[in-house]
């Protein structure tokens, strides 16, 4: 029996699902933050340590996972095999911040709620396996949101597209793409609310 072709819409789906994964759309951020913010030596002083003890990290622990099995996939679709990837996303984060803390001597406030972000997902992974991609895209529409508005609402926009990918890709249901896009309003919302009193 032939194997079915994947159809147009299935592998555009993956492009824009490939591309805009959680990583990625947080290093698009952080370059738009550090471009908008910072001088190029101040840039690369704070990402430096967020691409070394973050980024790269989770990177080799996700393509090691892939090549020993125990990840099904680079995505991690196995609810079960989410809840050690999650728990070393946390590590990794929570070591950036205690480095920062120490460095800098004050708490990095975007790592802290993608922290909390990381936090009410595990939670939720006990129950149902919600969209990481989903998720993340719609909190990095808060922190761009923080800088400019109009760039908020693009990202809102990337972040509807990635989640109905995610369904037609079946690596999610409606319903865990819905639970993740709930739990991302939620931790924005707070990161926003916080992020305006912090301010003033």
């Amino acid at each position: 029996m032939e194997e079915k072709q994947p159809t147009l819409l299935h592998k555009i789906s993956k492009i824009i699902s490939d591309f805009f994964n959680p990583l990625v759309s947080l290093f698009i951020f952080f370059v738009y933050m550090s471009a908008r913010n910072y001088s190029f030596e101040d840039s690369i002083t704070y990402f430096l340590p967020v691409l070394i003890m973050i980024i790269i990290p989770v990177v080799a622990w996700l393509v090691w996972n892939v090549k020993t099995g125990r990840y099904t996939n680079m995505d991690v679709s196995n609810r079960i095999q989410r809840k050690t990837l999650y728990v070393f996303i946390a590590v990794c984060v929570i070591a950036y911040l205690v480095y920062n803390y120490f460095k800098n001597g004050y708490i990095d406030f975007v790592m802290l709620f993608i922290l909390i972000l990381l936090f009410a997902m595990q939670i939720s992974n006990y129950f149902i396996k919600s969209s990481m991609h989903t998720s993340f895209n719609i909190f990095v529409a808060s922190l761009f949101f923080a800088l400019s508005v109009e760039m908020g609402i693009l990202w809102l926009g990337i972040s509807l597209l990635v989640g109905i990918t995610r369904v037609i890709l079946r690596r999610h249901t409606v319903r865990e793409v819905m639970m993740g896009a709930g739990i991302a309003f939620m931790v924005s919302f707070l990161y926003l609310y916080c992020n305006i009193q912090f301010q003033h």
